[in-house]
């Protein structure tokens, strides 16, 4: 068994893009800049744009936060994206998600740019990628993506099986796996909650790719002998072996599936920091004009 060590994989990538930045100052070129809208106070969604900011930090971007309280009309934040969209010198735009009941999601995720659409969610950007032409693919499969390739994985003419079918993951998951490339051009299988026979199929993957939101839900008798399974999920759950009194596990029951598999990712450390890594690099072809010329 193979550990597939994402935190490794993206220290890697970040020095890459550093690298890149640092180019782009000393040519006397503007360097990248990723903006972020938070709404609220929730904790994960704060941790998440400040390990943001971080990372920004880290390979030369410039960032920028925007944040409000929870009560922020719909028209307002609005308002905000529409300034973002304005501004010449910020080339990437999320809004961290989920944003209060009274704001329609979606509404706000079309009223951003596709060219500043770093998240990967606008529909232009999934059409895109749905038809093989260049887009910034949401984050988390974009991850995964960089994962397999730099793990040296062959994909061409694998089953792989995809555990979930959300639009964020499981959907444009699918579909990179099958695309006409490497990583890709592998018969790919969409499982979900409905599923009949599932672990009859998922026993058949030589690929499995879980991303359905359930702690532990795959066990060893659902995996194929020396499969590459690559674990999306992340929860937090009581433990009194820990400081903290809780320890995060996956969608995977790692101790037992990973005796089985060639290749595993690791919760945490693997699908995890790559998401943020995914984020950067879709900043950097925003600033470069690589999508959208």
């Amino acid at each position: 068994m193979e550990l597939i060590d994402g935190k490794k994989i993206s220290e890697a990538i970040k020095a890459e893009i550093a690298a890149e930045v640092a180019k782009m100052k000393d040519a006397g070129e503007k360097v990248p800049h990723l903006a972020a809208i938070l709404v609220g106070e929730d904790p994960a969604s704060q941790t998440y744009v400040n390990s943001k900011a971080k990372a920004c930090q880290e390979v030369g971007f410039d960032s920028s936060t925007y944040r409000f309280s929870e009560d922020i009309t719909e028209e307002k934040l609005l308002e905000t994206v529409d300034f973002i969209n304005n501004d010449p010198e910020i080339d990437g735009l999320i809004v961290q998600l989920p944003l209060p009941k009274h704001i329609n999601n979606q509404k706000v995720i079309e009223r951003i740019l596709p060219e500043k659409d770093v998240d990967g969610f606008h529909p232009v950007n999934v059409g895109r990628m749905t038809i093989g032409l260049p887009a910034y693919v949401s984050a988390t499969p974009f991850g995964v993506i960089q994962l397999i390739e730099r793990s040296g994985i062959k994909t061409t003419g694998m089953n792989c099986v995809v555990l979930g079918r959300s639009n964020i993951v499981g959907k444009p998951m699918s579909i990179l796996m099958a695309r006409n490339a490497e990583p890709g051009n592998a018969t790919v299988t969409v499982c979900h909650s409905k599923t009949k026979n599932l672990k009859e199929i998922t026993a058949q993957a030589d690929i499995l790719i879980v991303a359905i939101g359930q702690p532990e839900f795959v066990t060893a008798d659902m995996v194929k002998e020396d499969a590459v399974v690559i674990d999306v999920g992340i929860h937090r759950v009581p433990s009194d072996k820990t400081k903290s009194g809780f320890r995060l596990i996956g969608d995977v029951k790692y101790d037992e599936v990973s005796k089985k598999t060639s290749h595993i990712t690791p919760v945490p450390g693997g699908v995890g920091p790559m998401t943020i890594v995914s984020l950067l690099m879709n900043t950097l072809k925003a600033a470069k004009k690589e999508i959208y010329a």
